[in-house]
């Protein structure tokens, strides 16, 4: 028998998730069959190991949210660490062997894996829950797509969708066997991987409850992801809708002030999607975790500092301009943070509601018409600004809301997506420019030669 290779079929993660199983008697990771998948409890246990997954360091607990920071980092970040992998993509000077784009491939892939053998044992999932947990699988699958065709990919917005390289497409749970026909997969077009996210995506919002306890993803998550989805494809009708669901559905409000929507235990009345950190359970305290690079030293190693030119966004008495503090970094440079990530063990924000209002009011305006919803984009723009205590607008633009997004969702992997969604330049570079996408790890290139490496590297 052969031993499978190629990390995006890697069962590290299902035997990992086994161990965590205290009902299971686990064989080695080398010796688990389909057989070892027996009860609704083993299959629920795997899906709830994809949110340790999205949670750690190589998922929304640090990469997800931070590499592209890093990218768009103008006006935003500057990194002051030693460690030379975060600071080659800070410089746009990452190679095929950095081990960041590596991690965050081999986690989302791990991800999707769970999703599949999941949805491969769905039916020892009663009947009661089965819509749920379909939903649940599927919603993480689309979202690993998207975070995955954003990174290591050109965007939507470049064209050529049907014959630009996205990623490789993996549907069916892992195989025990080796199969290279299975394993060696080759990467999708972005119009394919932007077809399956979507797919992924629409079933989780059929099939998933409107609320849900400890967290869990529901309708609305997924209608979040949904919208982001459409504004990258300039789908703007889709996407005033998608947002507008979310917001109508009385599930979120926003916080009073703009720092309670940060440093909290659980999820604020405005997180449509949070990761959960607590001490046992966090993305990294030493060298890894949003926290670890944004926050000043003793808490965190401080690397991540604000940019001077980030002041230069926001108008006298609008709160979000003085949320940060000032603070040292490891190495004793004395500067201003963000407050975004100032406290260890705190729910990390992936999607909040201020970005639904951004999002519908946007598109309304970009799409024209009578807007989704009924609300006027000018109204949109001014309940986030108002909220900050920023004075209200009188007329609304485009550049309005591009700016917008950047005083509401700096630190929070917004920018780069939205600068390469409206074509716009990226730290000076255009937006299409291939060091802006980051590296197919050389690892799955050198096992799997149906993976076409992207240009410049």
């Amino acid at each position: 028998m052969k031993t499978l290779k190629y990390s995006v079929l890697t069962l590290t993660a299902i035997a990992f998730l086994f161990a965590c199983n205290k009902k299971l008697d686990v064989l080695p990771q080398q010796n688990i069959t389909p057989d070892q998948i027996k009860t609704a409890e083993d299959v629920k246990a795997l899906l709830f190991g994809e949110y340790s997954l999205l949670q750690n360091a190589n998922g929304y607990g640090e990469g997800l949210k931070f590499i592209p920071d890093l990218l768009a980092a103008e006006d935003q970040v500057d990194f002051v660490g030693t460690f030379t992998q975060y600071k080659d993509i800070y410089n746009k000077e990452q190679v095929s062997t950095n081990s960041i784009p590596r991690d965050i491939w081999s986690n989302s892939y791990q991800v999707i894996n769970l999703s599949n053998t999941v949805l491969n044992k769905i039916e020892l999932i009663d009947s009661s829950e089965k819509d749920e947990i379909t939903g649940e699988a599927k919603f993480f699958r689309g979202i690993m797509l998207f975070e995955l065709v954003n990174l290591f990919a050109q965007p939507y917005s470049a064209g050529n969708v049907s014959s630009n390289p996205g990623v490789p497409i993996v549907l069916d749970a892992p195989k025990y066997v080796y199969d290279s026909t299975s394993a060696l997969v080759a990467r999708a077009s972005v119009q394919a991987v932007y077809e399956q996210i979507i797919a992924d995506l629409t079933d989780a919002s059929d099939k998933l409850p409107e609320t849900a306890e400890n967290a869990r993803v529901t309708k609305y998550t997924a209608l979040a992801y949904l919208s982001r989805v459409y504004m990258q494809q300039h789908d703007y009708p889709k996407a005033a809708t998608a947002a507008n669901e979310v917001i109508q559905s009385d599930n979120y409000t926003l916080v009073s002030t703009y720092n309670q929507a940060f440093n909290n235990v659980g999820n604020s009345s405005e997180d449509i999607f949070g990761i959960q950190q607590t001490a046992q359970s966090n993305a990294g305290t030493t060298n890894n975790g949003l926290t670890t690079f944004y926050s000043a030293y003793p808490t965190g190693r401080g690397d991540a500092q604000v940019n001077e030119g980030y002041f230069s966004y926001f108008e006298s008495g609008d709160f979000r301009v003085s949320y940060v503090y000032e603070g040292t970094s490891i190495a004793q440079y004395s500067v201003s943070y963000t407050g975004k990530y100032e406290k260890l063990y705190k729910t990390i924000p992936v999607v909040r509601l201020a970005e639904m209002y951004l999002t519908r009011g946007e598109a309304n305006l970009r799409a024209g018409g009578a807007p989704v919803g009924g609300v006027d984009p000018l109204d949109d723009i001014n309940i986030v600004r108002e909220r900050a205590g920023a004075s209200p607008l009188s007329a609304v633009t485009t550049t309005d809301f591009v700016d917008e997004r950047f005083r509401e969702l700096g630190f929070e992997a917004d920018r780069l997506y939205t600068l390469k969604r409206l074509q716009m330049k990226v730290d000076g570079l255009p937006y299409n420019d291939p060091i802006l996408v980051l590296p197919i790890p050389q690892r799955e290139i050198d096992v799997n030669k149906n993976l076409v490496q992207n240009p410049g590297y």
